[in-house]
């Protein structure tokens, strides 16, 4: 491992690209136009001729050294994260360091996660990356060093590098990395690098080392999102999607669209109705002239309760077995006390700040795309499909983007797809921006899928001897190209994470799944399958301990298998919050929670109480994460309260009702969201950990929900909710 004390990493080219898939040896990648991070016009004068040892790291002749990173940066640190990677092993000065896009190419640039494909998600960004970015990082200083040692002729192990700066003690002479860049581009990497030891480290893992690289731009107003984007000529359109998902254009009349000042055209698209125009207002005012005729015949009809009652029947009997031992049907006959309960969860909105956009460009020779794509290759892949193009001829710059949970890594490419349908639709002649409004986003699909679950759980002596849990939902991975390589035995892996290995020892045990064929499209969200498994487990563990009169920390370390970073977690966070038991005094109570997602162990102590309203009010929240070596700490803490907020909302709040097949929520007035008063107070601890680093954008939002819902189950007179939203909209 890259972390092992002091190690020496063998780098053939041969080695480079078998191990790293992307550490490419003597790659020049000039910066990408319109870049939100990239050197202004005089930065690229001065920087015109650079030292790129490999596809990561760009060394220019002003010293500043630039990371291209192949994850997008949508607010969740890898801009910073990764750069932090190459300035340690370079022993840069931080403000040096640049961040920009890399392009999209697969082959440099692909997930290590996600096998051939290039793309953000499943809270990999450091995990794949830690190892890859550091020998790059590596493989540049050394060659910085060699060229110096050449010009100065002296052994290049007398030369010493201290932030930014090459230094021969012995002779006095010392130079910046700009100095050493055209001699250094021309010399052969070496044949291996050596990563520094842990404790060498200056930067990762370091309290206030380094700032996030992306803040200054996203405050100053100098960050470039895709709605910024304003060609010449370029036409702005918006497209009337059915009210029902599967419907579609029986018939259309534009005429009163068209009447409108600045609408250039209508057209029909395989989605809808385009409506292209000057720009965004009268585009969105055209659109709402339309008068569209659907054909509803294929469409999904039906609402929630149906499928909710649809669900509750198939829990009742067995599934598709993802995991099971013991001799579960002794068990609960044996048992002292057999205890049911049944979760349901509904369809969920990822709702980004910033909706769905996309610019394009394009000719029968090829196509460039700039907008927030999560998974490039994809949407390559879908762009170039609809254009008769060549994947290899789409360009795609990626942007900046203002959120995602996991709505831009489109499993189809839903909206790429639409993005080149609305080019091809109007010619080649002019290009396309296309916006989605927020109600577009909000009835849009792609949701969080909707699931219910039903558990059973055995009491013997005190003691957990039975377990077994029947999911009930849809499959966002069933029918694309992840099929393959995420389906076992029939069983979707990511419907039932979390609850097919859950961190309780238990004799006799049993997880199994019934995938249902919905018409309503979905999408991986925020925590994927954990968002719903985390709570069913961690509320029906809470229920079983307390029916058992069990502490409910006590309760969990006793159970635990024999994994011990559950144990440290949980004690870390009990620490934190001097747990003495869940009652809180003045009216409050306290809930527990552990949930271990994409490698990282995050534990909740939340305090609750019922507001005059009836509604929840969570007052605070304590933390403890265990995600192995921490690269930054201020972003691991900042993406812990920031899946506190988004988990509290959508526990408390969120739902897409959908009633005969129609979407009931259209904005944020009705699709509610946590508001500034209701955020409560944050306390994170991080576990230190010399494992190796693990995700952190998504692992925080899990064990909000149980912790809360424990919490209510402990006050007087309270109840734990088997239904989400805790909250439900007033009729």
């Amino acid at each position: 491992m890259a972390h092992a004390a002091a190690s020496a990493t063998t780098l053939s080219r041969r080695t480079v690209l078998k191990r790293t898939a992307g550490l490419v040896i003597g790659v020049y990648l000039a910066p990408l136009a319109g870049n939100a991070l990239a050197a202004t016009k005089a930065e690229a004068a001065r920087s015109a001729a650079v030292f790129a040892p490999n596809a990561f790291v760009r060394v220019a002749t002003d010293s500043t050294v630039t990371v291209l990173v192949k994850h997008i940066e949508f607010g969740q640190g890898p801009f910073t994260g990764l750069t932090t990677l190459v300035a340690e092993e370079m022993d840069a000065d931080w403000s040096q360091m640049r961040a920009e896009h890399a392009p999209a190419n697969a082959k440099l640039y692909n997930n290590l996660a996600f096998g051939p494909f290039q793309g953000t998600g499943g809270s990999t960004a450091i995990a794949n990356s830690y190892d890859q970015l550091r020998q790059a990082g590596a493989t540049a200083r050394a060659l910085l060093v060699q060229a110096a040692a050449e010009k100065w002729k002296v052994p290049a192990k007398d030369i010493t590098v201290e932030r930014g700066v090459i230094r021969h003690a012995a002779s006095g002479r010392q130079g910046r990395f700009g100095d050493f860049a055209l001699a250094a581009s021309k010399l052969a990497p070496p044949a291996e690098v050596r990563l520094k030891d842990p404790s060498e480290f200056r930067l990762i893992g370091r309290e206030g080392a380094v700032r996030k690289l992306d803040v200054p731009a996203k405050t100053n107003g100098k960050a470039q999102f895709t709605i910024d984007i304003h060609e010449p000529r370029m036409l702005t359109v918006v497209v009337a999607h059915p009210p029902l998902f599967g419907a579609k254009v029986a018939s259309f009349d534009a005429i009163e669209a068209l009447a409108i000042k600045g609408v250039v055209e209508v057209k029909q698209v395989p989605t809808g109705v385009a409506v292209y125009a000057e720009s965004t207002w009268p585009a969105i005012k055209g659109r709402e002239k339309l008068r569209i005729t659907w054909d509803e015949s294929a469409a999904e009809k039906r609402g929630t309760e149906q499928l909710y009652a649809e669900y509750r029947t198939a829990a009742r009997t067995p599934g598709m077995v993802a995991a099971s031992h013991g001799d579960l049907d002794t068990a609960f006959s044996s048992a002292d006390k057999v205890i049911e309960a049944e979760y349901a969860f509904p369809y969920l909105a990822h709702s980004p700040m910033e909706p769905l956009d996309g610019f394009l460009r394009w000719t029968d020779q090829g196509a460039t795309a700039r907008f927030g794509s999560q998974i490039q290759t994809l949407d390559q892949a879908m762009i170039a499909g609809v254009l008769g193009l060549k994947p290899e001829q789409v360009q795609i710059e990626t942007m900046l983007a203002g959120g995602s949970f996991g709505r831009r890594g489109e499993m189809g490419g839903d909206f790429a797809t639409e993005l080149a349908q609305v080019a091809k639709a109007i010619g080649p002649t002019r290009p396309v921006k296309l916006m989605w409004t927020r109600d577009d986003d909000v009835q849009g699909g792609r949701y969080r899928p909707l699931f219910v679950h039903r558990l059973r759980g055995g009491l013997r002596g005190g003691k957990v001897v039975a377990w077994s849990d029947t999911i009930v939902g849809q499959s966002f991975i069933q029918g694309t190209l992840f099929e393959q390589m995420i389906f076992k035995d029939g069983v979707d892996a990511t419907m039932v994470e979390g609850a097919n290995e859950i961190p309780y020892k238990i004799d006799n045990f049993r997880c199994d799944v019934h995938i249902r064929k919905v018409g309503v499209p979905t999408l991986s969200w925020r925590s994927v399958g954990s968002t719903h498994t985390g709570y069913a487990v961690e509320c029906f563990v809470d229920e079983l301990l307390q029916a058992a009169g069990q502490d409910p920390v006590e309760g969990r370390m006793a159970l635990f298998g024999e994994d011990p970073r559950f144990r440290t977690t949980l004690s870390a966070v009990a620490d934190l919050a001097k747990w003495s038991g869940p009652t809180a005094g003045s009216g409050r109570s306290r809930g527990v929670s552990i949930v271990k997602s994409f490698g990282t162990y995050v534990a909740h102590i939340a305090e609750v109480s019922m507001g005059e309203n009836g509604e929840p009010r969570v007052h605070k929240v304590w933390c403890a994460v265990d995600c192995g070596r921490v690269v930054n700490p201020d972003i691991v803490r900042a993406q812990m309260e920031g899946g506190i907020g988004f988990g509290l909302g959508h526990i408390l709040y969120g739902e897409i009702r959908i009633e005969g097949g129609r979407r009931m929520q259209r904005n944020f007035d009705s699709y509610r969201s946590l508001r500034i008063h209701e955020m409560p107070a944050i306390e994170v601890r991080i576990v230190e950990s010399n494992e190796k680093p693990t995700g952190v954008g998504e692992p925080g939002v899990p064990p909000i929900g149980p912790a809360v819902a424990n919490a209510l189950a402990r006050l007087a007179g309270g109840e734990r909710p088997r239904q989400l939203p805790m909250v439900k909209e007033a009729a």
